[in-house]
């Protein structure tokens, strides 16, 4: 019996601590998914395997029929000269009013996909963690994001303690 509550209480510390949200960062409230759903294309993120020296990159948001959100991540891989595809699924964590979510490109195992800032007037620009500082990326509904937005969403990553001098400047061409 012992070892079914430790095994379920690893569980859940597991799952939780993948889908969480750092200390100190909230997720935007008054969130719309069908304003966010369409194209948005990286402009910065932290450096992750998962998209090493991709460029082009983008990610496509479309509702399912479940309520949840299909997600298309695409970029070019300059190395080998092709594009690279990943398919998931993402479902609100709590209410559908709050900018938290949990996506899946493996099965049953989800992460964090929080977003802490958004143009919430038009939905333009957003800025959206992991589960911890060391996944950060800034998108937007364009290739190129005009400097003091850009500066803006930096400057915010700093205060809440992202690594924003590693930030990757994705390419666009």
């Amino acid at each position: 019996m012992k070892i079914k509550r430790f095994a379920y209480a690893l569980f859940v510390l597991f799952t939780v601590g993948c889908t969480g949200i750092p200390d100190g960062v909230r997720a935007v409230r008054n969130f719309q998914a069908d304003c966010y759903l369409g194209v948005w294309y990286e402009i910065a993120r932290l450096d992750h395997s998962f998209e090493r020296g991709l460029n082009n990159v983008s990610a496509t948001y479309t509702l399912r029929k479940d309520g949840g959100i299909d997600v298309l991540n695409r970029g070019y891989d300059v190395k080998k000269g092709k594009w690279k595809e990943a398919r998931g699924k993402a479902y609100f964590i709590g209410s559908k009013d709050e900018g938290r979510l949990k996506v899946s490109f493996f099965g049953p195992f989800y992460g964090a996909y929080n977003i802490i800032a958004l143009d919430q007037n038009h939905y333009r620009y957003t800025l959206v963690c992991g589960p911890n500082r060391s996944y950060l990326w800034i998108l937007a509904r364009e290739k190129l994001l005009d400097k003091n937005t850009l500066d803006k969403l930096v400057t915010l990553a700093g205060g809440l303690g992202f690594n924003t001098e590693d930030l990757i400047y994705v390419r666009h061409n």
